[in-house]
């Protein structure tokens, strides 16, 4: 497929594109956006940054440490043997910004950068979040005050690694994630949920993409798809990418509200809290969204 097949939503083209955001949660489980709130300049500085920090020595990219598992530094491992990733619980939070910031000896420049980006992207999210709602008929204060992860991703793609994983397949475990990816290397692919392929994601300057996860799919009544994806080793360069990840709320759980549930459609999941979720993830191993069916009810 062309790489329109993506849907493209256009966020100052609202309450216009409401149909086609609300499709392209139930038939993709992805869309890229435009005509966003985070300025090109932004954007490629931060990328600028991102390439610097991975380049730090180890001693200082361990400093990274987790405030809940998964969300410092990661090495390389013998599943994902190409990949690591710096990052951060809580960018919503100033403090937490500026403690990632200071575990990594971020220059002042640096910091000012990570700052405006995180900043942007938290904002990009609610806003996200509100037009979603809105679609759905159900207000805007969704994903309001939820617990948002940060991750920087670095991709070591050598000669002998073309045509190998460059990440496993595997939904996200959170409500939604915003990508920017790296627009000099291709290698994500997303899968096609009626054919089960995967497409090939090709990078837009200047768009962001985002994926919908578990979390998403256990609100939405099973409406939304948390689309499966992974990366693929294309070339034999250095890819990057900058995540953001909404998860859950940071107090209480997720199921879906009373308005998508009636005697045609009976609630499909018990209530996730998105804690407990993870460590579910992390004892079973389970990384492509069938630890979904761990929550089923007896209605499903």
């Amino acid at each position: 497929m062309e790489v329109s097949s993506i849907p493209v939503i256009d966020l100052q083209d609202f309450p216009s594109q409401s149909q086609k955001l609300i499709e392209a949660c139930e038939e993709w489980g992805c869309f890229r956006i435009i005509n966003h709130n985070i300025p090109i300049n932004l954007m490629s500085e931060m990328k600028r940054v991102v390439r610097s920090l991975f380049d730090l020595p180890i001693e200082i990219k361990r400093r990274n440490t987790d405030a809940v598992a998964g969300s410092g530094y990661v090495a390389p491992t013998k599943i994902n043997p190409l990949y690591e990733a710096l990052g951060l619980y809580d960018i919503g939070s100033n403090e937490a910004v500026q403690n990632f910031c200071t575990q990594l000896d971020a220059s002042p420049q640096q910091r000012e950068t990570i700052l405006r980006y995180a900043k942007a992207i938290h904002e990009l999210a609610m806003d996200i979040g509100c037009k979603l709602g809105q679609s759905m008929g159900l207000g805007s204060d969704l994903l309001r005050g939820w617990s948002c992860q940060f991750r920087i991703n670095k991709y070591n793609f050598t000669p002998e690694t073309v045509g190998q994983s460059g990440v496993q397949i595997h939904t996200d475990s959170g409500f939604l994630t915003i990508l920017q990816e790296d627009e000099d290397v291709c290698g994500l692919e997303v899968m096609e949920k009626i054919s089960g392929e995967f497409i090939e994601v090709y990078p837009l300057p200047g768009t962001l993409l985002v994926n919908l996860g578990d979390v998403s799919k256990v609100w939405s009544n099973g409406r939304f798809c948390n689309v499966k994806h992974r990366v693929q080793c294309k070339e034999a360069t250095i890819r990057v990418s900058i995540a953001m990840f909404v998860l859950g709320p940071k107090e209480g759980g997720v199921e879906a509200p009373p308005e998508l549930v009636d005697s045609d459609h009976p609630r499909l999941y018990a209530p996730l809290f998105f804690k407990d979720y993870r460590k579910l993830l992390l004892s079973t191993g389970m990384r492509d969204g069938e630890a979904l069916e761990l929550l089923r009810t007896t209605n499903a």
